[in-house]
């Protein structure tokens, strides 16, 4: 094992799919020349050239559209967007032309490409910089929607993505590209789809995913002071959603905690939260509690931000709720 950033697991993994596979490239603003915009693209363009490593203009629309139709001609394209807050000037392709290839061309064409990018809030970016989109691509059919929460994560899911005949949403986080975690030193690819118990435990089930998982894990050591025992889910991939793995750790601690970085009506934890219902109720020994951001845009003050964020006291309160505490 090796210990690297979350931006170089990035960088790795699409190094070696490009090496591995020259119908795979990368566009976006600044992936090039600046050896990208979070250094996650760093020696790219060297090693590969400006014709599978390249910068693009500020047009998201454009750039996107021109990825979806080089599927259409054997291609394998890697499109970064600076945030997934840009990503809504460029939908359009995403959701009208990626996701629907397939079916409406009776199986004709496949789109094998990836669109990543970092998602949700970073800081003081202000409200419309910091939001998650998570639940809307995944709403989508033909869409596969993937939220690492670590460099191991990262690389392995991403690889699996680049290889996936269909689109995929990757989606970081500013916050995440100067993590350190250790990965293999040869090659690996992680399933997508499947999530992770990445602590187990007795008392109450934590579902997160994504970096508003950190807050969890600080609960989690805080609670187990108090002889309570968490057991934490990394959903990993929000689109296949791994219910199996939710539904039998629920069974077996009969309470669950959601914890998602995003505006609470029809989010993903409303998703899981319905799917608990429905196939585990008997097993439920008190209500899901789900925790989102405030349901509001963003704030840009520091103070407002602290509290419209989700954070670790408030993954406490919430588990003392379900065990009646």
């Amino acid at each position: 094992m090796k210990t690297i950033q979350f931006r170089e697991a990035i960088c790795e993994a699409m190094s070696e799919e490009m090496r591995r596979d020259e119908s795979v490239y990368l566009m976006g603003e600044e992936v090039a020349e600046y050896n990208g915009a979070y250094k996650a693209s760093k020696g790219m363009l060297d090693e590969f050239g400006p014709k599978r490593v390249i910068d693009t203009p500020i047009a998201e629309l454009g750039f996107a559209g021109i990825a979806v139709g080089s599927t259409m001609t054997g291609n394998r394209p890697i499109v970064e967007y600076m945030t997934f807050n840009f990503s809504l000037v460029g939908i359009d392709q995403i959701i009208n032309n990626a996701a629907k290839i397939r079916q409406m061309s009776g199986g004709q064409f496949k789109c094998p490409i990836v669109f990543r990018g970092p998602t949700a809030s970073a800081g003081q970016l202000g409200a419309t910089h910091s939001q998650a989109f998570e639940n809307w691509f995944a709403n989508t059919p033909g869409l596969k929607v993937v939220v690492p929460s670590n460099p191991y994560d990262a690389k392995g899911l991403l690889k699996a993505a680049i290889r996936d005949d269909d689109p995929v949403i990757f989606m970081e986080s500013e916050q995440m590209y100067g993590d350190k975690g250790e990965v293999p030193e040869g090659e690996y690819v992680l399933p997508i789809g499947v999530a992770e118990i990445k602590r187990k435990g007795d008392d109450v089930t934590i579902v997160s995913f994504g970096k508003i998982i950190k807050e969890a894990y600080k609960a989690a050591d805080e609670l187990e002071k108090e002889g309570i025992s968490c057991e934490i889910i990394d959903l990993r991939t929000v689109r296949p959603m791994d219910r199996k793995t939710i539904i039998e750790s629920v069974k077996k601690t009969n309470r669950l905690v959601v914890l998602e970085e995003a505006w609470p009506f029809g989010s993903v934890a409303t998703e899981i939260t319905y799917s608990v219902q429905a196939e585990a109720f008997d097993y439920l020994d008190a209500p899901v509690v789900k925790l989102n951001t405030a349901d509001t845009p963003a704030p840009y003050s520091p103070v407002l931000l602290k509290e419209w964020l989700p954070n670790s006291d408030d993954v406490i309160q919430a588990v003392k709720k379900v065990l009646y505490q």
